[in-house]
C-alpha cells in the first residue's frame, strides 16, 4: 500500500509512509527520504552515514482535487565526512525538493506555465495555489529562464510598434514644466521561422531599433533578407546597409489600405461639412454609405453597390467622394498585384492607372494618397515581389496587449518583456516538444 501510495504522490524520492485527515478535510501525508542520493554532501558530493539531527518541512505541492494536501517530510541532518570539505553539516535534499525551498518544483513549474502560457495574472495564480505574489513570480522567473530559448538568425524580420500604456504628462529633467510621455514598445518578430517574438524593446524610434539590432550576432543581422514594416520613416531610417547590409525593406499593405480607407473618409468628412457646415449626419447619403465606401469592392454585393454608387452621384456634385473611392480601389488593384503574381509588365501597367487617376483627380487628400506611394515605392514594390506581410506580427501585437491587460500593466519593463516573450512563443515550444 506504501509503495502504491507515493507512486500515486508522485514525488520522485519521497516515500509516503501514512496519510491522516483533519477535521477541515484536509489530508496529511507523512513522506521520508527514499532516494540514498540524498544523503550526499552538496560540496564534495560524498554519501556520509554521521547523523546530525532529524528535521521536520512542510514544502507545499501541487493541489489533488478540492481538499488541500499537507506535506511532512521527515529528513535528516547529516555531518560532512569529508575532512577537506568546508561543509561542516547539510540536511537532506531532492531535485524535486531543493535546499531551502518551501514548494515542490513540480508547483514551481506548473505556476511558471499558468502564469506565461496561459497569459494569468501572478496575484491569481499565487492564490490557486497557495503562495504569495514574490513566490508566484519568482516560480516564473525560473520557469522563464530555463525555457525560453536565445534568438537565432533570421531571413525575415519584422517590426511593429505597441502602447505600452496611456498616455502621461510628467514633468522634464529640470522639473520646469510638463511634458507628455507617450509608452511605446518596438517589437521583433521572426516572419520566416518558428521562433515567434524575438524580443522587445521601449521605445518606437530609430534609434531603438538600432540598438536592438546592434545588440545581435553580426551572424543574425548578415542573415537578415527583408525587414517588414509599416510606412514608419523612424523604422526605414534604423534599416540601413551598415546594420543589415543584406536586407530589403518590405511595407506592409495592410497599412496602405488603411490610409487609402482614411484617405476616402477625410474627402467624404470634408465634402460633408462644405455642403452642410456641420458634420455628417444619419440622413446623409455621405454618412449612410461610410461603410460601403470602405469595403472592399468584390465584397459589396451588385445591389449593395449600386446603391451607394447611385446615391454619391445624386447627392454629391462635386463626384470627389466618387473619385476618392476609386482611388482607394486602384490602389487596392495594385497591390492585389502580389496575389496575382503579376509580373513587372502588369505592375507598371496598375501604377500607371493609379497615378494618373489621382493626377486627373487633383484633390488635396488623393494627391497625398499617390506622394506617400511614390515615396514607399521600392518596399511597396519588395511587397508586389515577394508578397511579405506584417500580418503575424500584428498577430502577436494582440497577444501583447491581451498579457499587458492581464496584468493591469507593468512597472517594471523587464518583467513585461519576458511575460510577453514568454506567452508569444508558447505555441512554437509546443511544437518543438510534439515534434521531439
Amino acid at each position: 500500500m506504501a509503495d502504491a501510495t507515493s507512486l500515486l504522490l508522485g514525488l520522485e524520492g519521497l516515500e509516503v509512509r501514512s496519510v491522516t485527515r483533519l477535521g477541515d478535510g484536509s489530508r496529511v501525508v507523512e513522506v521520508v527520504t527514499a532516494d540514498p542520493a540524498a544523503a550526499r554532501c552538496p560540496d564534495c558530493k560524498i554519501t556520509s552515514d554521521s547523523v546530525k539531527g532529524h528535521a521536520v518541512t512542510r514544502p507545499r505541492d501541487i493541489r489533488y482535487g478540492d481538499d488541500p494536501i499537507l506535506l511532512r517530510w521527515n529528513k535528516t541532518r547529516y555531518y560532512c565526512q569529508n575532512s577537506g570539505c568546508e561543509r561542516r553539516s547539510f540536511t537532506e535534499s531532492l531535485q524535486q525538493v531543493p535546499p531551502r525551498r518551501r514548494t515542490t518544483t513540480r508547483l514551481r513549474t506548473q505556476i511558471g506555465r499558468s502564469i506565461g502560457e496561459a497569459a494569468r495574472s501572478v496575484i491569481e495564480v499565487a492564490a490557486a495555489a497557495g503562495v504569495s505574489w514574490p513566490t508566484a513570480h519568482a516560480a516564473f522567473v525560473e520557469h522563464a529562464e530555463e525555457v525560453l530559448a536565445d534568438v537565432e538568425p533570421v531571413r525575415v524580420l519584422g517590426i511593429d510598434e505597441t502602447r505600452r500604456g496611456k498616455p502621461r504628462w510628467l514633468r522634464d529633467k529640470d522639473g520646469a514644466r510638463f511634458v507628455r510621455v507617450d509608452p511605446w514598445d518596438t517589437g521583433f518578430v521572426d516572419l520566416s521561422g518558428d521562433q515567434g517574438l524575438l524580443g522587445q524593446v521601449e521605445g518606437r524610434t530609430s534609434a531603438t531599433v538600432t540598438d536592438w539590432l546592434t545588440a545581435q550576432t553580426d551572424e543574425f543581422r548578415q542573415q537578415v533578407t527583408h525587414v517588414a514594416i509599416d510606412p514608419s520613416a523612424a523604422y526605414a531610417a534604423a534599416v540601413t546597409a551598415e546594420l543589415l547590409p543584406n536586407a530589403q525593406v518590405v511595407v506592409d499593405h495592410f497599412h496602405l489600405i488603411k490610409l487609402a480607407n482614411d484617405m476616402v473618409t477625410a474627402v467624404r468628412r470634408r465634402v460633408t461639412f462644405d455642403a452642410y457646415g456641420r458634420r455628417g449626419r444619419k440622413q446623409d447619403p455621405e454618412w449612410a454609405n461610410r461603410h460601403r465606401l470602405l469595403t472592399a469592392r468584390e465584397k459589396l454585393a451588385p445591389k449593395s453597390f449600386a446603391k451607394m454608387w447611385n446615391s454619391l452621384i445624386d447627392n454629391d456634385p462635386s463626384g470627389q467622394i466618387i473619385i476618392a473611392y476609386i482611388a482607394k480601389e486602384e490602389l487596392r488593384q495594385l497591390l492585389s498585384a502580389a496575389r496575382d503574381n503579376a509580373d513587372d509588365t502588369d505592375i507598371r501597367d496598375r501604377l500607371y492607372r493609379f497615378y494618373a487617376w489621382c493626377a486627373d483627380a487633383d484633390i488635396p487628400e488623393v494627391t497625398r494618397l499617390a506622394t506617400t506611394i511614390e515615396t514607399w515605392w521600392p518596399a511597396v514594390l519588395a511587397f508586389l515581389h515577394t508578397g511579405i506581410t506584417n500580418a503575424r506580427t500584428e498577430g502577436y501585437n494582440r497577444l501583447v496587449k491581451q498579457v499587458k491587460r492581464v496584468a493591469c500593466g507593468f512597472r517594471n519593463t523587464e518583467n513585461s518583456r519576458r511575460r510577453i516573450r514568454f506567452h508569444c512563443t508558447r505555441t512554437q515550444r509546443a511544437n518543438v516538444h510534439f515534434h521531439c
